[in-house]
């Protein structure tokens, strides 16, 4: 049977400004998918969106059509409301860990399909992996069932849901057109969607350790991407948060475990406990629970006990011992004064270099690596004292994580003034 379209239509239609037809998108998604349409013409075309946009129809039917290339997770049996998260990645987000079975313990669902980390932003499945015997990767059943029986699920997302993404996503990635929004938003929502959940909230992360470096963009994409749930019959609204600045005071693997269960235990840092307060306060009200206070929650220590179920549940074992760097290097504060700056990317590039992250998938991840930093902008620092502490197996890391640093910090006199950036910056939906 003759295909109903070509792909250098499709191209051309595009690289003119044209809008595309259904008909066009629904087949050259399809056609790439199967092979008929090859990379080369899907890099064209990947090329030509990313220069001359979508409009919001289009960009619905590229989404549908990205779901509609596998299978749809159907989470009707589940006894409890659904809601979902997506971060767009940042510099010690490990909002998830500490969310996840906060909301599950507020008595809704949580089907968290996550990721690896790829260059300085970490992978939430790296993290969870550096506990013992944790393992990322189930079965549909065992994803259900678990989700009936703990309320909260963190795992691999299987090669059924949207298996175009997977393939686009790696194209875009070699090709200069990561940064074209309606891909990004397509790319993500595909996946959010096909995975059922009944409500999902998005923290969009804005500043240098962000993919979006700028508000403008950042709301476009929180905006492009609201409007595809609300199109597909999805509660969804998203936070636009600051990550000029990395979150809490860690980056890396068992290092933010440690973090995440500081905060579960009703302590950790300020930034952190806020950020996890204000996400699980938009899901639960996403599903219809905004009555119940998830600080309230949080303080009881029912978090903790789903946190504690839920690792077990996926084979690990929450009080085993958690992987500790052979090697430390510490750097002191070169000066006595404010800390007026702590730069994420810097601190992020530092991280990855340590062995915390990697640089192609695939690459293995040390568990104990990545930075501690032991102060925040606007805390008093004395010149010698620790800043930042270092970790990882192999010491012939340090130098190039070092330079990662350079410039990645300021001190100010003593006493200036620090006006902090707010850490909730805007709301969309």
């Amino acid at each position: 049977m003759p295909e109903p379209h070509d792909a250098i239509e499709v191209i051309v239609a595009k690289r003119d400004g044209a809008v595309l037809s259904d008909s066009q998108i629904d087949w050259v998604v399809d056609a790439y998918t199967r092979g008929v349409v090859r990379d080369e013409q899907m890099s064209a075309l990947a090329m030509a969106i990313l220069l001359n946009g979508m409009d919001r129809r289009e960009i619905a039917r590229w989404t549908a059509a990205m779901i509609a290339s596998g299978e749809r997770m159907d989470l009707s049996s589940i006894s409890r409301p659904t809601a979902d998260k997506h971060s767009t990645g940042g510099v010690g987000d490990k909002i998830t860990l500490p969310l996840a079975p906060l909301v599950a313990a507020c008595g809704v669902a949580v089907p968290q399909l996550s990721g690896r980390g790829l260059g300085h932003t970490g992978g939430t499945l790296d993290k969870l992996e550096s506990i013992p015997g944790w393992r990322a990767d189930l079965t549909n059943a065992e994803f259900e069932a678990q989700l009936e029986s703990v309320g909260a699920v963190i795992c691999a997302a299987g090669a059924g849901l949207a298996p175009a993404d997977k393939k686009l996503y790696a194209l875009r990635d070699v090709t200069g057109t990561v940064e074209a929004i309606p891909l990004i938003a397509s790319s993500i929502m595909s996946k959010k969607i096909a995975e059922g959940s009944g409500s999902l909230v998005l923290d969009v992360k804005v500043g240098s350790g962000a993919f979006m470096k700028d508000l403008d963009r950042a709301t476009e994409l929180a905006s492009t991407m609201v409007a595809l749930g609300v199109d597909a019959g999805m509660h969804t609204v998203a936070l636009l948060t600051d990550m000029a600045t990395p979150l809490g005071l860690t980056a890396g693997n068992a290092l933010e475990v440690r973090e995440s269960v500081e905060v579960l235990a009703g302590g950790g840092p300020a930034d952190v406990v806020e950020l996890t307060l204000a996400l699980a306060a938009e899901m639960l009200a996403g599903a219809g629970r905004g009555d119940i206070d998830p600080a309230a929650v949080l303080a009881s220590g029912a978090a903790m006990d789903s946190w504690n179920a839920m690792i077990a549940a996926q084979g690990g074992d929450p009080h085993a011992p958690l992987p500790v760097a052979r090697e430390t290097h510490v750097v002191a504060a070169p000066s006595t004064g404010v800390l007026t700056r702590l730069d994420a990317m810097a601190v992020g590039l530092a991280a990855w270099r340590l062995g915390a992250g990697r640089a192609a998938l695939g690459d293995p991840v040390q568990g104990g690596a990545g930075v501690v930093w032991h102060a925040r902008p606007g805390d008093e620092v004395a010149e010698g004292q620790p800043l930042l502490t270092l970790h990882t197996d192999e010491s012939e890391r340090f130098e190039r994580a070092l330079a990662a640093l350079d410039g990645g910090f300021d001190i100010s006199a003593p006493g200036t003034s620090y006006a902090a950036t707010p850490l909730i910056l805007g709301r969309i939906g």
